[in-house]
């Protein structure tokens, strides 16, 4: 059996399958860039990040595009709310949201395109639907006529007759019916513009999507993602479009992420209760907060709580602790030339939990199923660790690269498994803990205890046990 996704297009799981063997092309809609990234957002490219990671750990080569939004209806509204030129808003935001993406350990797409450095093909994507008769010139824009795409309502199952009850064309609308969407949107007084076939203008908001993603990804590509709330109308749009433009099949696997909830709303800048990512991450470690998001399978509902988060680190503490007792054991551990009954039953732990991990990831990326197996191996192994005088090498080994595995899929663990720290700054701390031995030797029980406090703050922590102080690293 191989890996296994959620359609949102068929509405049940498939068989993963790619276009090119070996390759997955995916592109995941990027954001609007008029404010700051919150935890909804972060939800979104945390999921897809893992994904995109796990099937580059199966051996894919993936190409993935995210798309700036960086003109606008809101980029223009809040511009003028701020008195700010819309491009140098939107330019602070969109840098904004890469540190923030970097901060939270989201490997880079590997193409980034703004929809202002593609008006050119925007202009030819309208032309191309004009000339196939799917678009029509309306007094303030050019206009998609769904009517005419057969298809339409495939991927949200909404029906135009739904869509037409109670709508209506408002005045000043230039279109022929309320279920019509804009391609092109003529020049407003002081709007940014750019010149096309039907005056000056700037582009709707779903045609970007099509034009810059069949631009890098081909008429045809593997995967289209983003959060829930897109797959109406905005993925629908696309879809319609696209297909109408190039007569093909556009994507193949539409993945959608579930909400951020917030007291049983959904976390939203128009509501007012969503937590940026800056906030949070001035009280949690980037790797707490991926954790708290992976705890949940990407399609289901994430409640964001305080006591969530902290659950999530109380959790992510464990593990790394786990990881800190291999550490320390590997110090004394020998290297054997047979194992004993525990070896084996701790060799079975990681044997069985490696294969949960996989098959819940297999099984459209289930996070939530793939967490219970790394917490079977931690305790697998500090079981083993309490009974053992001896450890064997090979066995930690075995659950060190489990570890290893994880923490490369799931984007944690990051720092412990770079090779070049381990030297000076290890030798340092060792030096430290043998001068506050002697410190207490002497009684200069005020001296070790500052050592104590200060390391503890540098995220070390000393532990005194009956064979000597050991030093942890809690700094997660």
């Amino acid at each position: 059996m191989g890996i296994r996704v959620y359609n949102t297009l068929t509405k049940q799981k498939e068989e993963f399958k790619p276009l090119r063997e070996g390759e997955v092309r995916m592109y995941v809609c990027g954001p609007t860039v008029y404010d700051y990234t919150h935890l909804g957002h972060a939800r979104t490219y945390v999921a897809f990040d893992v994904i995109r990671r796990y099937l580059e750990h199966r051996g894919y080569t993936v190409l993935m595009v995210m798309n700036f939004t960086d003109i606008d209806d809101k980029i223009i509204r809040r511009s003028n709310e701020t008195g700010e030129d819309p491009k140098e808003l939107a330019e602070k935001f969109l840098r904004y949201f890469l540190e923030d993406m970097n901060a939270l350990k989201i490997k880079p797409a590997d193409i980034y395109p703004r929809v202002t450095e593609h008006i050119g093909e925007i202009i030819e994507f309208v032309k191309k639907l004009e000339e196939k008769g799917y678009a029509y010139e309306g007094s303030d824009g050019v206009y998609f006529e769904v009517q005419k795409f057969g298809g339409y309502g495939k991927l949200s199952g909404i029906k135009l007759e739904e869509l037409r009850k109670g709508a209506r064309v408002e005045p000043g609308e230039g279109k022929k019916n309320p279920e019509d969407f804009a391609l092109w949107k003529k020049a407003k007084p002081g709007e940014p513009k750019w010149e096309s076939p039907w005056g000056e203008g700037r582009p709707g908001w779903h045609i970007e999507c099509s034009t810059m993603s069949t631009k890098y990804l081909g008429e045809s590509f593997d995967i289209h993602g983003g959060g829930n709330d897109l797959i109406f109308p905005h993925h629908e749009n696309e879809i319609a479009q696209t297909e109408a433009c190039t007569g093909k099949e556009w994507v193949r696997y539409w993945l959608h992420t579930g909400f951020v909830m917030v007291s049983g709303e959904k976390m939203s800048k128009s509501l007012g209760n969503f937590v940026t990512i800056r906030e949070l991450l001035k009280r949690y470690s980037p790797e707490v907060i991926r954790f708290f998001v992976l705890q949940k399978h990407y399609r289901s509902p994430l409640d964001y709580t305080e006591e969530g988060i902290q659950h999530a680190k109380n959790n992510l503490e464990k593990l790394y602790n786990t990881l800190e007792n291999i550490r320390i054991a590997l110090e004394k551990a020998e290297l054997s030339f047979k194992w004993d009954n525990k070896e084996f039953e701790l060799y079975e732990i990681i044997r069985n939990a490696r294969k949960k991990f996989y098959d819940a990831m297999d099984d459209d990326f289930n996070t939530a199923e793939a967490m219970k197996p790394i917490f079977e191996v931690a305790n697998g192994v500090n079981r083993y660790l309490s009974k053992i005088e001896r450890p064997k090498e090979s066995v930690l080994r075995k659950a060190l690269e489990f570890f290893r595995i994880v923490g490369e899929i799931f984007g944690i663990f990051e720092e412990y498994f770079k090779e070049q720290k381990a030297g000076e700054e290890e030798a340092l701390i060792g030096l430290l803990v043998q001068v506050r031995t002697e410190l207490r030797k002497q009684k200069n029980f005020a001296l070790a205890d500052r050592i104590r406090a200060e390391l503890k703050a540098l995220g070390i922590q000393l532990e005194d046990t009956p064979q000597g102080t050991i030093w942890k690293r809690i700094n997660i």
